[in-house]
């Protein structure tokens, strides 16, 4: 079947492009070399006929100094052969036939249906992913290499037996093409043009060090460094065309990958299982989250696959998603269930199409499975249970413990994790209305209750939550349209609604949007304020205090100041960027009496989050004796020519843990409200949920 398939005029196209890009790189960087060369035998040669026409200490120096401006430049665009390059593999568990002969076995059967060469090497690695890669270096350029293979048993954990040969067989796709050999070539000019822009520390020494010998020669080492960053200049447009024509050239790849994977399978397994990975590696992230949380406590897991798979059928069920054979079966229509924006622009920099854009051009194929085998993929696994545990002491194997971490049981875990959870989200009578949006603010003293009979049922329908979700693409559109407004998405032209528009006329597209958005966001409020009559004649109906006046008001009073209390923490850590970079000593100390005023701000809002009853089910020990410590005195963070280390950390730990404190207190502030309303609808006889 793969010979039946034909590369697309596109795929041609962008393999066309990118060879022509790596050519013009290589081309121009020659050029770059051999001016450097003329300008180094030139400049010695200038420098020794100075010398010797005026033999004196001065035109030594000078001679010397005009010597050394070539041999700079030309050290500058040979440094990166000398850099050595040290691929970290710790992460990966190499395999081999004898571990697991099956999947070996299943490897070779679609090595010779895909016909091509088997993998080098095969690794597994905790991941929801697989993928192929060279052992790439810059001699990998000029001669043949094998591609490896790597196996995420996240992925094996996310997909049945057919899914998981047809992601191989995508895998494989690629292994045939040889358009990959482009990839390595890519790889390492990337490589070059990164080591040439950014990896200049020991070539700043080198020149700081040659320059502090003599002024005479620091005036050389200007000349030099205004030449080097014309230099750099070039390979930064050179990294955008070679990246650009690659990025289409991976698109085109992974089309005609899927296409080889569903001559295999059939389109019906891939298909199925580019749905559920989403869900797959967001479950994945989560439990890692919910683990990095842990980490005070000692916390660890022994199989994070088990609880991978719980937290990935559990969040479907949430979501109300079928499960179909043990895991989730997402539709098409869930995958953009909220995604209302009508914006469609050509990511120039994606080096995968959107899945979307996968499936469409798999059911065009048409090639259908004959068989599908819905058992799990785990089951092709000599000792699965012995390889997930192996790979979970892997992933925890780096992280700093303050003493010997407890592990986990299973039980224990699906309780913890399903407190948590539903300590962290909305109820669920509100249809998903308040997820990602907060109660429009409004007048509470002006607002007229309606004497209308207003359903519950029509406060949050599938329209009222598709209105929310509306205004949220609009919004979105509407800073995505700017960015275009302000060539900082570097595009000609986009899609609006299925009509096209120029750059140029994307102001105007935005004016008009906002009108829009405004309507919108009127009807929304109009819907928030009807709410908020509803509960209120509830809360009248049960004799309750007047509690729901309370709580709107002091949502809306924390939503006016949040903004300046999170400036702060931005300020703050936008003046400690310096710290980043190689700074003067007395800039330094400048820098950090600039931060102090910022400081103080930060010191009188710590001290009011400790005082406050709404943070306190958040600050954990160590978040209140950081917070304690920092308070206690002025810290200083340099001194003697060297930055204070722990009291550095200290203030970051501080940062990062207002910054939380601040989301987590609007979040509940928010639930408490939303919270109340549920139980006002609960305790009502005629609402029923």
């Amino acid at each position: 079947m793969k010979n039946k398939i034909e590369l697309s005029r596109e795929f041609k196209t962008q393999t066309t492009k990118a060879i022509a890009s790596i050519l013009l790189f290589a081309l121009i960087y020659l050029v770059l070399f051999i001016l450097a060369i003329g300008l180094t035998a030139l400049c010695i040669y200038s420098g020794i006929l100075l010398i010797v026409t005026i033999p004196r200490l001065i035109t030594i120096a000078l001679g010397l100094g005009l010597a050394s401006l070539g041999i700079l430049i030309l050290i500058f665009l040979l440094k990166f052969l000398f850099k050595s390059h040290k691929v970290d593999r710790s992460h990966l568990l190499e395999i081999k036939k004898t571990d697991e002969p099956e999947l070996f076995n299943l490897i070779d059967e679609i090595v010779k249906e895909v016909k091509t060469s088997f993998p080098k090497k095969v690794y597994l690695f905790t991941d929801v992913n697989a993928a192929v890669f060279y052992d790439s270096s810059f001699w990998s350029m000029f001669f043949p290499i094998k591609k490896n293979l790597q196996i995420g048993i996240g992925l094996v954990n996310s997909v049945t037996k057919s899914e998981f040969k047809a992601i191989l067989s995508h895998e494989f796709g690629h292994f045939s093409q040889r358009t990959m050999k482009v990839g390595s070539y890519v790889y390492n000019v990337n490589q070059v043009i990164h080591n040439m822009i950014y990896e200049n520390e020991s070539y700043d020494k080198i020149i700081h060090g040659w320059s502090s010998i003599s002024s005479y020669f620091a005036i050389f080492v200007v000349l030099a460094v205004k030449i080097i960053e014309g230099i750099q200049w070039i390979l930064s447009k050179l990294y955008e065309i070679v990246n650009k024509s690659y990025m289409g050239l991976s698109r085109e790849m992974e089309f005609h990958a899927d296409e080889i994977a569903a001559s295999v399978t059939g389109y019906e397994p891939l298909k199925s299982s580019l749905l559920r990975l989403n869900l797959a590696d967001h479950s994945f992230n989560n439990l890692l989250t919910y683990y990095e949380g842990k980490i005070p406590q000692n916390l660890k897991s022994s199989n994070l696959y088990k609880e991978h798979s719980f937290i990935m059928n559990f969040l479907a069920k949430e979501s109300d998603i079928a499960i179909a054979n043990g895991l989730p079966e997402v539709t098409f229509q869930e995958l953009n269930k909220f995604n209302k924006s009508k914006l469609v622009i050509k990511d120039q920099w994606a080096s995968h199409p959107s899945t979307e854009e996968r499936i469409e051009k798999l059911e065009k194929s048409n090639i259908t499975a004959e068989y599908i085998d819905y058992l799990p993929a785990s089951s092709i696994f000599a000792d699965i249970e012995k390889t997930q545990k192996e790979l979970t002491e892997r992933l925890f194997q780096n992280v700093e413990y303050s003493d010997q971490p407890d592990l986990i049981a299973l039980d224990s875990f699906k309780e913890k994790y399903i407190e948590e959870y539903q300590s962290n989200i909305f109820p669920k009578i509100y249809n998903g209305y308040y997820d990602n949006k907060n109660p429009i603010n409004f007048n509470i003293k002006s607002t007229n209750l309606s004497t209308e009979t207003i359903e519950f049922q029509s406060l949050f329908s599938d329209e009222k939550v598709e209105l929310v979700y509306s205004a949220i693409a609009l919004q979105n559109d509407i800073e995505t349209l700017n960015q275009i407004s302000k060539k900082l998405i570097p595009i000609k032209t986009f899609d609006y609604d299925g009509i096209k528009y120029q750059r140029k006329q994307s102001k105007e597209l935005i004016s008009q949007i906002k009108l829009d958005l405004i309507k919108m966001n009127e009807q929304i409020q109009e819907n928030d304020i009807a709410i908020f009559n509803f509960f209120v004649d509830l809360e009248k109906k049960q004799s309750k205090d007047a509690k729901l006046n309370l709580m709107y008001s002091g949502f809306f009073d924390f939503e006016k100041v949040i903004e300046n209390k999170y400036e702060i923490y931005t300020n703050i850590s936008n003046e400690l960027q310096f710290i980043n970079y190689q700074t003067p000593f007395e800039h330094i100390q400048l820098n950090f009496s600039k931060i102090r005023p910022l400081e103080a701000k930060l010191k009188s809002e710590l001290r009011e989050i400790l005082r406050n009853d709404l943070f306190q089910p958040e600050i954990t020990q160590a978040i209140k004796e950081n917070f304690e410590l920092y308070l206690s005195k002025d810290w200083k963070y340099f001194g003697n020519e060297k930055y204070f280390d722990k009291n550095l950390e200290m203030l970051f730990t501080v940062l990062n843990n207002y910054s939380f404190l601040l989301s987590r207190g609007y979040f509940l502030l928010k639930k408490e409200l939303l919270d109340y309303q549920e139980e006002l609808a609960k305790n009502d006889n005629d609402l029923h949920f």
